[in-house]
């Protein structure tokens, strides 16, 4: 692969880079101007990478934003509300949430009550081994770090909810693929109250992705438990283990450890934790027959059965053995994945009843979810896959631009146009392939 940037590249590492300086609010990167105004956490860590090849000092500047609204005991909230825009400009808003009279909440920064992929480590460290400036960056990660170790205790402390070495996540928003039809057996589960939330709505087996009444009411008895750990452990009646997003705490975690090493704290308990993490994943989510990682319910302690792009995250982790490494390759390259799609790779399984290939993370392809393959693929040197992902997704957004998400089998651009992520993760992979060391 060539290390210089031709003239195509250049032009669109220019278009991306103008959407990022568009999407600028001044202290952050908007997700996508008019649908989503505000600033969601893990696309935050996705746009401070991309800004990390265009703009150094926003790309430290967007974490910095995001961890503002960091409550006391370490948890991160998915989404800081932007206090100059109406109240009323995006739902859910602050009024669901009501961070405001939770006692660890920030004062004066309206957030969710949610979390996040914690990819914000492996973000921050990436920034750093982008930076021009060493000696500058090294004094942002001594200012970041106990911030990400605070939200890596909590995360340790409230969301091992079996006990197990596992984080748990209790709403599909924060597994940040909000409506896979990964949970819909759950969600199937969940009673609503009669006529508050939907008094029209005509009664399903199980939901489709729009069914934000079930959404919202796990939202709801979050909040009305104060957020509370011990709720979320014995009561809460979503509590699955995701693949994706213990790969990302996996990946993170040795993140962190790079950082403490380099601003001078102890890396080996983060060294020791994300060990810890990585046998739990083999044990609880690795799935033997199937070949792949499923999450697992725990209010039901089993795997769910749909099979989607997070089934492949734990490529993230560079210590997943090169057996279990093999078959995840072999199903990600399958007809039910990349090996069916013009444009891949489709978020769930295509052969699946739920696959939809228009519908909200139930089948389209998206930027995020290939640029995770593409760097879990580098580092277990996979060069073909990878260049895989990187033709796909630059195919993607040449035709269709920086759109939200894409139909796997012709490439259309679906979603909101001039997303964040999307531009900043196409700045990332040409910067990538710029300067392969960085990568």
């Amino acid at each position: 692969m060539s290390t210089r940037l031709t003239g195509d590249e250049t032009a669109l590492w220019q278009a991306a880079a103008r959407v990022l300086d568009a999407n600028w609010t001044g202290a952050a990167t908007a997700a996508s101007p008019g649908l989503y105004p505000h600033q969601w956490s893990w696309d935050s860590a996705f746009i401070s990478m991309g800004l990390a090849r265009h703009r150094p000092d926003r790309a430290e500047a967007e974490l910095l934003s995001l961890f503002r609204g960091q409550w006391a005991d370490g948890m991160l909230p998915h989404l800081v509300f932007n206090s100059s825009l109406a109240r009323h400009a995006f739902f859910p808003g602050p009024e669901l949430w009501r961070s405001e009279h939770q006692p660890g909440a920030p004062r004066g920064v309206h957030t969710s009550g949610l979390t996040h992929p914690p990819l914000h480590a492996l973000a921050a460290l990436r920034l750093h081994k982008c930076a021009p400036d060493a000696d500058g960056s090294r004094a942002f990660l001594a200012r970041l770090y106990p911030l990400l170790a605070a939200q890596h205790r909590h995360l340790a402390r409230t969301r091992d909810l079996a006990g197990g070495g596992l984080i748990a996540i209790c709403h599909p928003w924060e597994s940040g693929l909000d409506n896979s039809p990964a949970w819909d057996r759950p969600l199937g589960r969940l009673r609503l109250p009669p006529t508050a939330y939907a008094p029209a709505h005509v009664p399903r087996t199980l939901p489709t992705g729009e069914d934000y009444d079930r959404y919202v009411r796990l939202a709801i008895l979050m909040r009305e438990a104060g957020y509370d750990p011990g709720y979320l452990r014995d009561s809460h009646p979503f509590a699955v283990e995701d693949p994706l997003v213990n790969a990302t705490y996996i990946a993170s975690t040795h993140a962190l450890a790079e950082i403490a090493a380099l601003v001078g704290g102890d890396p080996v308990p983060h060294r020791e934790r994300a060990g810890h993490v990585h046998a739990a994943l083999r044990e609880r989510l690795w799935d033997t027959e199937a070949g792949c990682f499923r999450a697992r319910d725990l209010r039901e302690d089993r795997l769910l059965p749909v099979v989607t792009a997070a089934s492949f995250g734990p490529l993230l982790d560079p210590d997943l053995p090169a057996p279990i490494v093999r078959d995840l390759v072999d199903l990600l390259l399958s007809a039910r994945f990349a090996g069916a799609a013009g444009y891949p790779v489709p978020t769930c399984d295509i052969q699946a009843p739920a696959f939809d290939r228009g519908g909200y993370w139930r089948g389209p392809t998206w930027i995020s979810t290939n640029w995770l393959l593409w760097y879990g693929s580098l580092a277990h040197g996979l060069p073909v896959v990878a260049d895989l992902l990187y033709g796909s997704t630059m195919r993607l957004v040449r035709q269709s631009g920086f759109r939200e998400f894409f139909d796997p089998f012709d490439g259309t651009g679906r979603g909101s146009h001039d997303h964040s992520w999307s531009a900043a993760l196409v700045l990332d992979l040409l910067g990538a392939r710029r300067a392969p060391q960085a990568a």
